[in-house]
């Protein structure tokens, strides 16, 4: 199986070394609307830069562009796409764009994979939604296999994508701001810069691993750290008076909306 990528940006480029671990970087082919990123990209992983004929040959072609350009891309796309008589995928990264849409811009019927990755892909530690129309199951499998690297895989149903966009797509921004905002506390209370960021972003990790392994509820595990009369319980009681919790679901919530309104434009 070969996997084209068109568009290296900071998603597609997380993607792409993902699948150089999960299928080989030889099986790889990126493209770019400037050759530069490409190429750099590729001297790097060890995989193949090429321009749009990526969508000519591969076997998956990842679309890795944002919601408001995809139209244009698929668009100059089409004819290579159409004079195709061999099997192939999209695979869409595009946020709020469904695959019904996708298909009328890409002119085709085509079997399609949407998914929505986070950039901790990168690090093999990404959260991946996915949800397909037309794809074998051979092929689905295949796909699965060369992503593996990039962290957990969740099928969906289409009509949860946005959400699900919503809380771990968006959600490492949220993510990094806390860990910069814990940091900032430590400084203010004596730390140096980097032991304070170390610390918080350790312990961000640490919790994360507690909820996905212990499968109990984050309010359980809040609660053990809370000791009557302590520090901790001081610190929450401050959060909720400033509506920290309403203000990270409102967060959710207006990204959300927005995503339904890219998927309309």
């Amino acid at each position: 199986m070969r996997y084209g990528f068109i568009g290296c940006g900071n998603m597609g480029g997380a993607v792409a070394r993902a699948v150089c671990r999960g299928a080989g970087a030889g099986q790889v082919v990126l493209a770019n609307r400037t050759a530069a990123k490409p190429e750099a990209l590729a001297k790097e992983l060890g995989c193949t830069a090429a321009g749009n004929e990526a969508a000519a040959d591969c076997d998956f072609v990842f679309l890795g562009v944002k919601p408001q350009m995809m139209a244009g891309v698929l668009a100059e796309l089409a004819p290579r796409l159409a004079a195709r008589t061999d099997p192939f995928v999209l695979v869409s990264m595009a946020a709020g764009l469904s695959m019904q849409r996708l298909r009328q811009m890409a002119g085709g019927e085509y079997p399609i994979i949407r998914m929505m990755p986070n950039t901790p892909v990168a690090v093999g530690a990404g959260m991946i939604q996915y949800c397909s129309l037309g794809v074998p199951a051979d092929r689905l499998e295949a796909w699965r296999q060369a992503m593996a690297p990039a962290g957990r895989l969740d099928e969906v149903a289409e009509g949860q994508m946005d959400a699900a966009s919503c809380v771990s797509g968006c959600g490492p921004a949220w993510a990094y701001q806390f860990i910069e905002a814990l940091a900032d506390g430590g400084v203010a209370a004596g730390l140096p810069r980097a032991k304070a960021q170390e610390y918080a972003a350790q312990m961000l990790l640490g919790s994360a691993r507690m909820v996905l392994e212990s499968g109990r509820h984050p309010g359980e595990l809040k609660d053990a750290v809370c000791s009557p009369g302590g520090s901790t319980i001081q610190g929450v009681r401050v959060l909720e008076e400033r509506a920290f919790r309403g203000a990270v679901t409102d967060a959710v919530l207006a990204a959300y909306e927005k995503t339904v309104e890219m998927g309309k434009g």
